[in-house]
């Protein structure tokens, strides 16, 4: 089998497992986004894309290649989904997921400029990329702080929702369910180190809601952040598209089985 790696960085830990596992049998091909060509309309493709990389330069790549029929997990269309917050939480919502409330900005001055917004609040880059903006605001003067340091950022804004400072860090390759606990970023401790979470130790009923925002968002391979409410049950506060996974005990294997599986598909 020919397994195609949309991504600028083939050495991450997860990308380079699975392809460690996959080498011995197969032809694993790494296609750089910010460098690659569009491919040749009568040329061959590979039997399974992973598009792990999620710039505008990636979905496009990867939208080309499904032109030409090939099979690319996670979808362009899919991908693109979760890099708009805005288009992301509308979608969540309508679907019936327990996703937080989210209202968006064209800007972080206009959303000082709003004197009806009241903390505390999460305030995050509209458009998910690397490096982008989350930040919690508890009151006026740290809102316009906020919007002084990054006035022209188009955002959205959650109201922070009580917790124990726990995020919960929930991913699905396939079928199958990892999770680790993180200091959340927004606390006053800062975030810490990632910890593994044994899956039965979940609250009822997590593992079939991350498999539910899975088929909403048709996604192969992706993260699901959940906050702990304790009685008021839990909250979605992010879906992210082919996320790291790193250290998780049996996770290339599972990446590695779901690229097979997606590419012995394509010759049924």
């Amino acid at each position: 089998m020919r397994i195609g790696l949309i991504t600028s960085d083939p050495g991450h830990p997860l990308l380079a497992a699975t392809t460690a596992l996959l080498a011995d049998e197969h032809t694993v091909l790494t296609l750089d986004p910010r460098t690659a060509p569009a491919p040749e309309p009568s040329g061959p493709v590979a039997d399974v894309y992973l598009l792990k990389a999620r710039t505008p330069q990636a979905i496009s790549l990867a939208r080309a290649l499904e032109e030409r029929g090939a099979r690319v997990l996670n979808s362009a269309a899919a991908t693109e989904l979760c890099q708009d917050r805005t288009v992301m939480a509308e979608h969540a919502r309508r679907a019936g997921l327990p996703f937080a409330a989210t209202r968006t900005y064209p800007t972080l001055a206009r959303l000082a400029e709003d004197h009806r917004i009241r903390g505390p609040l999460v305030v995050k880059s509209r458009h998910s990329r690397k490096h982008d903006l989350v930040a919690r605001v508890d009151d006026d003067a740290g809102l316009r702080a906020l919007a002084a340091a990054h006035p022209h950022e188009p955002v959205v804004v959650q109201q922070f929702a009580p917790n124990d400072g726990w995020d919960r860090k929930l991913w699905a390759i396939g079928g199958r369910i990892f999770a680790a606990l993180r200091r959340s970023e927004l606390s006053p401790e800062g975030r810490g180190p990632t910890m593994p979470l044994a899956l039965d130790s979940l609250p009822p009923g997590w593992a079939s809601l991350v498999r539910q925002a899975g088929e909403v968002f048709a996604l192969d391979v992706y993260g699901v952040d959940i906050l702990d409410r304790g009685p008021d049950g839990p909250l979605i506060v992010d879906v992210n598209a082919f996320p790291g996974v790193r250290a998780q005990p049996g996770a290339p294997q599972a990446l590695a089985a779901l690229a097979l599986s997606n590419a012995g598909a394509r010759h049924m």
